[in-house]
């Protein structure tokens, strides 16, 4: 009978009680030093021989005795013979021993072949590199528990030390588990998912100091999970297995480490990351449940994972660094769980701003797209916008900085303007966020972002933007400057199955919308040609149904979840949909006048009102720049 655990152990407590349970004893190899680069220290390592290992020029000149120097100076200058007073050295040449200083070059004014002359005198030792003056032979190069660095590498082949005890990767065996998973391919079929986390695992693995050991693809069958874990426990020192750790019909993680050792912790009280399940094997090797979704599994490596490889290599767990940001949206949070949030940051007018990406377990791309993490403590219901909070970041602090904070409707352009900025100045980027038109537009009124994506478009003026910037941003000095201008229209299935052509057809009982979140630009369009249309919302299935991007909606309908939804052109293209257009519309750039003049503000536009730039959008279908870079407004 298969066992189910599932408990809610407060994270450190969880890590204290299973960090504490191991006690490594390493292996120690030798490797050669030109390929030790990363490794650890297995002892200290002592020099064998002194650098340099005779006393050497330090400059190119002469070498002389210092004490016949002493009567040379501007209104007595004194000669010297070659041979007798002097020999000529290069950088780095022995000295002879009856020499004690070197006199450059510089300073020298040649009478003939074999005479010099000088008007200064020579001090003891001066411009000589005596013997071990960078490394005595016996002194200590590198204590133990040291991650040997390039420089490192060098003073240890400085001092004679050609091969370095280091202590040997531990082997961490890595078993992804599921019926549903498929080596990565481009021919999926329906119920098919790609396994990237053993490739994720691996490669942290290696990058905190480990051997991976991918043991590939095990379908959910109790015997055969069994049997790939007790073969991981005698080649690797740790197991990882992905997926399977929660409760469910086959998730058979837990009763398997019962089977071949102890379960410790099963379910941590955080979110994501909860089913982890911390176990010990027969021969005292740690076994991990890993989570399945993307999220969930790379904070569970984080906590546990991580730090007892490092622990295994006797170095320390790096800690990361941490800032204090303002928050531009609110996050709410249920007691009884940490939360743990992805942001994106960024620098406005001298504060760091954050905001949240998508809190789903199972969004990689959250991870991707994240510079920091907010930690929400288990007693908190969460945090007010405008806020000020402690996150953890994942990039550095000048890059953020240099980038450039985008919160506003979204656009498949961005993503190529955040490539371009890079082509013109790797040093910046863009990050964006797709909140809407118009809580874009309230952002910059509140100092939480530098530019806004907007194409509201007002019924009463039947105007873009404008009506909508003077009435929430008011007094503030503004920049308004056209990106593009984008067909909008119903994204709809190949070959328009549901046959849509008007919004009237969206009545249709079997047809199935799906709807931008509110105060997006689009939203707004769609609740203007219902209007004009005579059509109540409650007419349209799925009016109260939201996504946040084009793409996200349009993968819905190329899924089959949805038939129809108003998108732009360029989104069905790529997903390869049918679109019938319905509007051309205006698609704007909001800033404040500060950041417009500034060194960012000048590089974005700078980009794109570039020919290059114009090109790409115009080459994806649907877009007109035929006032790309335009100043509307300021």
């Amino acid at each position: 009978m298969r066992k189910i655990y599932l408990e809610d152990t407060p994270l450190h407590e969880a890590q204290e009680k299973y960090l504490n349970l191991f006690q490594f004893q390493p292996r120690v190899e030798m490797v050669p030093t030109m390929e030790s680069l990363g490794r650890i220290t297995a002892e200290p390592i002592f020099a064998k021989v002194s650098m340099p290992n005779f006393h050497a020029s330090a400059m190119d000149g002469i070498a002389v005795k210092a004490e016949k120097t002493y009567s040379a100076n501007e209104h007595s200058p004194l000669r010297l013979k070659l041979h007798e007073d002097y020999e000529v050295v290069d950088t780095g040449d022995p000295i002879p021993e009856q020499f004690d200083a070197v006199i450059m070059v510089e300073y020298l004014h040649q009478i003939d072949e074999e005479t010099v002359e000088i008007i200064e005198p020579a001090s003891p030792w001066k411009h000589i590199r005596q013997i071990g003056e960078d490394i005595v032979a016996g002194e200590m190069i590198l204590p133990i528990h040291h991650k040997i660095r390039p420089v490192d590498q060098g003073a240890l082949l400085a001092g004679g030390i050609l091969q370095v005890p280091v202590i040997a990767k531990p082997k961490i065996a890595i078993i992804p588990t599921g019926t549903e998973l498929v080596k990565p391919t481009l021919d999926l079929k329906p119920g098919d998912i790609i396994e990237f986390n053993g490739t994720v695992f691996s490669s942290f693995v290696k990058e905190w100091g480990g051997e991976p050991i991918y043991k590939g693809i095990v379908i959910d069958d109790f015997e055969l999970i069994k049997q790939a874990v007790l073969e991981a426990l005698e080649e690797a020192d740790m197991v990882l297995m992905n997926a399977g750790s929660s409760a469910g019909r086959e998730d058979f993680t837990s009763s398997v480490i019962e089977s071949v050792g102890e379960v410790i912790v099963h379910g941590v009280a955080t979110r994501p990351g909860k089913p982890v399940v911390l176990g010990k094997g027969y021969n005292g090797k740690p076994i991990i449940g890993v989570p399945g979704y993307p999220v969930s599994a790379y904070l569970a490596l984080d906590w546990f994972v991580k730090p007892l490889m490092h622990q295994f290599l006797g170095i320390a767990n790096p800690v990361r660094r941490k800032i204090k940001v303002k928050l531009g949206r609110r996050i709410t949070s249920k007691m009884g769980a940490e939360d743990f949030i992805r942001l994106n940051i960024g620098k406005v007018n001298g504060q760091y701003v954050a905001n949240p990406l998508t809190r789903s377990a199972g969004v990689t791309m959250s991870m991707v797209r994240a510079d920091g993490l907010l930690r929400i403590p288990i007693q908190s219901q969460g945090y007010e916008q405008g806020e000020e909070v402690e996150v953890e970041l994942y990039k550095p602090l000048d890059q953020i900085d240099r980038t450039i904070v985008f919160a506003g409707s979204h656009d498949l352009t961005l993503d190529l303007l955040a490539s371009a900025i890079k082509k013109v100045d790797a040093a910046y980027s863009l990050s964006s966020a797709h909140v809407g038109s118009l809580a874009g537009i309230l952002a910059i009124r509140k100092g939480e972002n530098h530019v806004a994506g907007t194409h509201l478009f007002d019924e009463k003026t039947e105007e873009y933007n404008i009506p909508f910037i003077k009435q929430y941003v008011g007094n503030q000095e503004v920049i308004l400057v056209n990106l593009v201008y984008r067909q909008q229209g119903w994204i709809v299935q190949k070959g328009n199955p549901k046959e849509i052509h008007s919004i009237e057809d969206l009545t249709k009982k079997d047809v199935r919308y799906i709807n931008r979140q509110r105060g997006a630009g689009t939203r707004i369009l769609f609740d203007y040609l219902l209007k004009q249309a005579g059509i109540a919302p409650n007419q349209i299935y799925g009016y109260m149904r939201e996504d946040f991007s084009h793409l996200s909606l349009a993968a819905a309908i190329k899924g089959g979840n949805a038939d129809v939804g108003l998108g732009i052109y360029s989104a069905a293209k790529v997903l390869d949909l049918d679109f019938i257009p319905v509007a051309e519309e205006r698609y704007d750039l909001l800033m404040t006048k500060e950041f417009y003049q500034s060194e960012l503000g000048q590089l974005l536009m700078q980009v794109i009102t570039s020919e290059s730039f114009k090109n790409e959008v115009e080459s994806m279908g649907g877009y007109s720049c035929r006032d790309t870079g335009k100043l509307l407004l300021g």
